[in-house]
């Protein structure tokens, strides 16, 4: 790190840099405040996704429990055709959402299915939607925990360092000129003496 100059323009300048600092930090603060209430609100739709898909499972298995006949093939049933995926930009970060999900059911024959195979198939695609939406969930806090890490990062960069260092340094500076200041101050003064000494000598001689 460059010494710390003494002098009228490095105060000027260090002036500059801790009005600019102060400026940026209330934005900061607050880009960190969206994006930690960002990420709280995010955890919460995860648990909630995560409960509803706990709360399915154990519905259709409760509704469904002609699951166990392994005679019925259900495979590829029900299938994803399309996801839609959007993002979304907050303050600076840009997170992921789903927009939409088509799903396709397989043709089968009312015949050769059992009746059961309907409802099957409709919780189903709601699983699928479910489990879709829970991976953007998780991705949209995993991008969020690096955001508010960075700008927690920053934030403590402006409050703890930049902040009290270009503080201390104006102090600093500011002591060391007013040191400077009363330094000239008596050597003019002595100086000035000095001067009129011999004057008054020369008086003295001449009476």
């Amino acid at each position: 790190m460059a010494r710390l100059q003494l002098n009228k323009s490095a105060l000027a300048r260090e002036v500059s840099s801790l009005k600019t600092f102060e400026r940026f930090l209330p934005s900061l603060d607050l880009k960190r405040q969206q994006l930690m209430a960002e990420h709280s609100k995010a955890k919460q739709a995860l648990a909630a996704t995560e409960r509803e898909i706990e709360a399915g499972t154990l519905d259709l298995g409760a509704k469904a429990p002609m699951l166990a006949n392994t005679s019925v093939s259900l495979d590829g049933l029900v299938r994803i055709k399309a996801v839609r995926h959007e993002t979304q930009n907050l303050v600076g970060v840009t997170l992921p959402t789903l927009q939409s999900v088509d799903l396709e059911t397989q043709a089968y024959s009312k015949f050769t299915k059992p009746h059961w195979v309907d409802f099957v198939a409709e919780r189903l695609g709601a699983a699928l939607e479910l489990h879709l939406r829970r991976q953007v969930e998780a991705e949209r806090i995993a991008i969020l925990d690096g955001a508010v890490k960075t700008i927690r990062q920053r934030v403590n960069l402006f409050e703890k360092v930049l902040i009290p260092r270009t503080k201390a340094n104006i102090k600093r500076i500011k002591v060391y000129l007013s040191d400077e200041q009363v330094s000239a101050v008596v050597r003019s003064k002595l100086s000035k003496k000095k001067h009129r000494a011999p004057s008054a000598d020369q008086g003295s001689v001449a009476a």
